[in-house]
C-alpha cells in the first residue's frame, strides 16, 4: 500500500498557522500551531500515527456493527431513522 500524505501550510490569523492535513486512509485534520515549527512537528506525529489511528477507528467501526446486529437480534430496534430506538 501506497503511504501518501497532504500537508498544507497557510499564515492564518493573530500570527498563527493553519495546519490542514490527509492521509491514505481518509482520514484529515485542521490544527492551528504558532509557528510553522511547531506545525511541522505536529505533521510529523499525525502521519505517524496514521495506522494506529485507522486500527483504532476499524475497531470502533466492527464494534458499532456487532450492536446493530445484537439489538436486531434481542427485537430493540425499529425501522425507523429517527435515532430514537
Amino acid at each position: 500500500m501506497i503511504k501518501a500524505y497532504t500537508i498544507q501550510i497557510t499564515q492564518a490569523h493573530s500570527g498563527t498557522f493553519k495546519l490542514s492535513m490527509s492521509d491514505h486512509n481518509g482520514n484529515s485534520n485542521t490544527v492551528y500551531e504558532m509557528s510553522v515549527e511547531n506545525a511541522l512537528n505536529y505533521a510529523k506525529v499525525w502521519c505517524n500515527e496514521a495506522e494506529e489511528r485507522q486500527h483504532a477507528k476499524d475497531v470502533m467501526n466492527k464494534a458499532i456493527m456487532e450492536s446493530i446486529i445484537l439489538d436486531r437480534i434481542a427485537g430493540i430496534t425499529t425501522s425507523t431513522s429517527d435515532s430514537l430506538d
